[in-house]
C-alpha cells in the first residue's frame, strides 16, 4: 500500500491507493472522510472498514480480474472541503464510484456533486435526511437520524418503560435530526418531554447545563452527540449526582466514548448499526478480521465503512459495467449481506432495518435489543 499528499481546493488530503497499479490496470473507488481534525478518529474508523473490503475483495481476485484501487481524500469533516475533494475524484481520479465515511455536511454537499456527475454516491453514516434528497444516484447505507430518533422514542418507553425524558442534543445536522425523529414518536409512546436543551460542538464543560438537567429530574435523558463531546457530559453528569438512565446513539458508538467517559459510561444505552454480539456469520467474520488487522476495538463507523464499500464493491461485480447508470440500476435492485445487516434500497435510497441497541457493561458495548419495528423505522421514500 502506498500514500502520497496532494491539494484538494486548498487543503491537505491523502489519496490511499490499495495497490501500486498503473490506472488502467485497476477499478477506481473514491472514498472521502474527516482523516484530520475534530473527527479524525470517526473517519481513521471509516478508513480502515473501507480499506478492509477492499483487500478482502482484490484477495478474492478483484472485479473481473482487476484490481481494485481505492481514492480517499481528507475532507476534515468540513463541507467546504467536500465539494472540491468531489471534483477531483470525478474529473482528475476518474472513480465510477464513491463512499462517503464522512458526517452530514460534507457528505451534503459532495452529494450534490455526484448526482450532477451521474456517479454512485453511497453515504455510509451520516444521517441528514437531505443526502438521498440530492438525486437517484445517491443512497444510504446508514440510518437516517429521524429513524434512529423514533427508534429512540420506542426503547425509552417499551423496553426501558420510562416516561419523563429531557432531551439534550448537540446543536447541528446530527443533533437536529435525532431530535426530529424522537419528538415525532414520543407522543406515540406517552412519553413527556420535560425540557429541552442543546449544546454545541466543541463543547467540553457542561456545568451550567448539567445544573439545569438535574432540576428538570428526568427519568431518562436522550442526547443525541459525539463520543468527544458525549464522553464529557455523561462523565459530568454522573459526577453531579444525575442517576437517570442515558440514552445515546450511533456517535457514541466508539470506544473512546468508553475511555472519555470512563466508569460514568457503564449503564449508557445507545441506538447503533452494529450488533458487537451478533450470531451473523458476516458480522462476525468481519468483527474478527477487522480487530485482527488493526489491533483495535470494532466501532459502528468501522462497521458502516465496510459494509457502504462491500455494496460499492458487489455493485460493480454484478453490473459488469463502470457505467453510472448501469452500477446505480445494479444498486437498487440488488440485496447485499453486510456488516450492519442485509440492506436494500427504496425509491429514496434510504434502506429499511433493525436498530441495534447496545449497553456499557464493563467498559464494553454488548447487545441490549433490537428494535426492529419496520413500520415505525420505514424511511421516506420521497
Amino acid at each position: 500500500m502506498r500514500y502520497s499528499v496532494q491539494l484538494a481546493g486548498g487543503c491537505l488530503a491523502a489519496m490511499v491507493l490499495s495497490t501500486p497499479i498503473l490506472a488502467q490496470d485497476a477499478v477506481k473507488i473514491g472514498f472521502h472522510g474527516p482523516f484530520t481534525g475534530f473527527a479524525a478518529a470517526d473517519g481513521k474508523s471509516a478508513r480502515q472498514g473501507a480499506e478492509l473490503a477492499v483487500q478482502q475483495a482484490n484477495a478474492a481476485g478483484g472485479i473481473a480480474g482487476k484490481k481494485i484501487e481505492l481514492v480517499a481524500y481528507d475532507d476534515e469533516g468540513k463541507p467546504e472541503n467536500a465539494i472540491p475533494v468531489a471534483n477531483r475524484l470525478i474529473g482528475q481520479d476518474k472513480v465510477v464510484v464513491t463512499v462517503s465515511g464522512s458526517y452530514s455536511g460534507p457528505t451534503r454537499a459532495a452529494a450534490a456533486v455526484f448526482q450532477r456527475a451521474s456517479m454512485p454516491y453511497i453515504s455510509a453514516y451520516a444521517i441528514h435526511p437531505d443526502i438521498t434528497r440530492a438525486g437517484d444516484f445517491v443512497f444510504r447505507t446508514g440510518m437516517m437520524g429521524e429513524v434512529q430518533g423514533r427508534a429512540g422514542a420506542k426503547l425509552i418507553a417499551d423496553h426501558l418503560k420510562k416516561k419523563r425524558v429531557a432531551i439534550v442534543a448537540v446543536n447541528n445536522d446530527f443533533g437536529q435530526a435525532l431530535t426530529a425523529g424522537f419528538k415525532e414518536a414520543a407522543p406515540k409512546f406517552g412519553l413527556q418531554i420535560v425540557a429541552e436543551r442543546t449544546f454545541s460542538m466543541p463543547d467540553r464543560q457542561f456545568g451550567p447545563l448539567v445544573t439545569q438537567v438535574k432540576a428538570d429530574d428526568p427519568e431518562v435523558i436522550y442526547a443525541p452527540g459525539y463520543f468527544f463531546n458525549a464522553g464529557p457530559l455523561v462523565a459530568q453528569l454522573r459526577a453531579a449526582g444525575v442517576t437517570a438512565d442515558i440514552v445515546g446513539q450511533e456517535g457514541y458508538d466508539s470506544q473512546r466514548f468508553v475511555e472519555i467517559a470512563g466508569k460514568a459510561s457503564e449503564g449508557t444505552i445507545i441506538t447503533t448499526s452494529l450488533d458487537r454480539d451478533s450470531k451473523s456469520p458476516t458480522t462476525r467474520a468481519f468483527i474478527d478480521n477487522y480487530e485482527k488487522l488493526y489491533k483495535e476495538r470494532v466501532d459502528m463507523v468501522a462497521a458502516s465503512g465496510y459494509s457502504a464499500m462491500t455494496v460499492a464493491i458487489e455493485a460493480l461485480k454484478k453490473a459488469g459495467s463502470q457505467d453510472g447508470k448501469v452500477i446505480r440500476d445494479t444498486i437498487r435492485k440488488t440485496a447485499f449481506e453486510t456488516a450492519i445487516g442485509n440492506l436494500s434500497f427504496n425509491s429514496l435510497g434510504e434502506v429499511k432495518k433493525a436498530v441495534q441497541v447496545q449497553k456499557i457493561t464493563d467498559g464494553k458495548f454488548h447487545h441490549y435489543t433490537v428494535i426492529d419495528d419496520l413500520e415505525l423505522l420505514a424511511p421516506p421514500e420521497k
